[in-house]
């Protein structure tokens, strides 16, 4: 059971009115938008190097931006921006109607896409769009492109029922899935055109379950690279030569055991580790409280031979929690140099290289890890191999700012009139670059950081899916908050 909270006060909107309103876009127009978006294969340029010569990128912010200027909001203007060489950004803008308000909000959101990957089910893929059971499936939906339909439907909500409301921009990008190189420039771009921004309302996060308005309080960071390690120059007979030569992927294995216990998983550089704030503590024992079992249920476990499903790393669920949120983490996320099991014969290979990911605690510094990394992994190489780390970028996480108490009280009305229960709060495993950039740009204000990500939606991997029904009631809390901002 869910620790009791606070009810909050009755909202500012007509909360029946407002979700009828909300519904009946999302399942008109709204739904046909994203439906298209899916279809086309707007992959992050990290992922798709001739991007600008491709064209989707181009395509889905065009769309997108047509689509919100034919929504007349009143007071809307709304741009385009792109620099050469770098995506396209959308940035729009609603003056404030509460004359006293001086700050600004600012909804964030993107457009850009992970890869396919594969392991879709039948009747499903990323570039091909099935709505059922209330669940829009293919890629990107989810992550983020339901988040600029969703902005523009909660101004609607706010205009619709004249509610006074705090100057509101967006800024809508287009390579956050390649670590957003290109959004700091246009921030700075943009300057005094943001605003004095006291909330920031981010679309691309989780949910714990779809049963109430998840805030995200923390977010770990991220750093990654390419391990390689070379031994000859050629391959060669694995009969003639193992024994003699030592293989590559034995290399590798321990160079891992340097950053990495392989029967804990625990990181062992301790500059890796940060303390866990007592305040984030006590907010996963209670997150624990709620979602119970839900947690685990959550993943797809194979079975084995005995019918028995495959355990998590901890059983505990608070533990499970912190993990996945303040503990770092290693993932070996791709390789070259090792043939396909059908290809493969008996040879000895010259080269391994492995893809590595990283999760960092949200206040370990993202460059310094990497560099720890870096120096590990290539000081004094076993058998004097040839072996490199490169390509080893990071991006630091992210813990939210002390919440004011407006901001706490606007969660908590958001989710009881439209969930009919008070706001939970969690971490999450995920990187948004945005969040520490506009945390040291606007240290003073409060960050809605939420989105639909919840059990099973599976961004960045096979069978993503948008939950509806959670977007509606989502768009309608952003709307509640954004008229009880002071």
């Amino acid at each position: 059971m869910n620790t009791p909270q606070p009810h909050g006060q009755a909202p500012v909107l007509d909360a029946a009115a407002a979700q009828a309103q909300i519904d009946a876009q999302w399942d008109g127009d709204i739904l046909q938008q994203l439906t298209e978006y899916i279809r086309i294969p707007a992959k992050s340029p990290a992922f798709d190097p001739d991007w600008a010569k491709n064209g989707h990128i181009d395509q889905v912010v065009k769309n997108a931006a047509d689509w919100a200027r034919a929504q007349d909001v009143p007071g809307l203007t709304l741009e385009i921006l792109q620099d050469a060489g770098r995506t396209p950004l959308i940035f729009f803008e609603v003056a404030g109607t509460r004359p006293e308000s001086a700050q600004t909000a600012l909804i964030y959101g993107h457009l850009d896409k992970q890869p396919e990957f594969s392991g879709w089910h039948e009747g499903l893929g990323p570039w091909t769009p099935k709505y059922m059971d209330g669940r829009l499936y293919g890629r990107g939906g989810a992550d983020d492109g339901y988040a600029v339909y969703a902005a523009i439907a909660a101004l609607q909500v706010l205009k619709a029922q004249g509610k006074p409301h705090p100057r509101i921009v967006g800024l809508i990008e287009a390579s956050e899935e390649s670590g957003s190189p290109d959004l700091l420039p246009y921030i700075q771009k943009l300057g005094d055109r943001l605003g004095d921004v006291g909330l920031v309302v981010c679309l691309d996060s989780g949910a714990g379950n779809y049963e109430r308005l998840w805030l995200t309080t923390n977010l770990r960071g991220m750093g990654g690279g390419t391990l390689q390690v070379e031994i000859l120059t050629e391959g060669v007979h694995s009969g003639d030569a193992s024994g003699l030569v030592p293989g590559t992927f034995r290399i590798l294995r321990q160079l891992l055991d340097r950053l990495e216990d392989s029967a804990t998983g625990r990181l062992l550089p301790e500059t890796l580790h940060c303390d866990i704030p007592q305040e984030r503590l006590e907010e996963a024992r209670t997150t624990a409280q709620i979602l119970a079992d839900q947690l685990f249920a959550g993943y797809q476990w194979v079975k084995n031979e005995q019918g028995q499903a495959a355990q998590p790393a901890t059983p505990d669920v608070t533990e499970a929690l912190l993990a996945r949120t303040w503990r770092p983490t290693l993932t070996v996320t791709g390789a070259d140099g090792l043939p396909a099991v059908r290809d493969a014969g008996n040879v000895l290979r010259p080269a391994t290289a492995l893809k590595l990911s990283f999760r960092l605690p949200p206040l370990v510094d993202a460059g310094a890890a990497m560099q720890q990394v870096k120096q590990l992994l290539e000081a004094d190489p076993p058998y004097q191999a040839r072996v490199s780390f490169s390509g080893g970028e990071g991006a630091t996480g992210w813990n939210a700012p002390a919440t004011a108490p407006w901001f706490a009280q606007a969660l908590d009305t958001a989710s009881n009139a439209f969930f009919g229960l008070p706001c939970g709060r969690i971490g999450q495993g995920g990187t948004i670059p945005l969040m520490g950039q506009l945390s040291r740009g606007f240290p003073e204000s409060q960050m809605m950081v939420c989105g639909v990500l919840g059990p099973g939606s599976n961004a960045h991997g096979p069978n993503e899916f948008l939950h509806v029904p959670y977007a509606k009631k989502l768009t309608a809390c952003v709307a509640e908050v954004l008229a009880r901002m002071p």
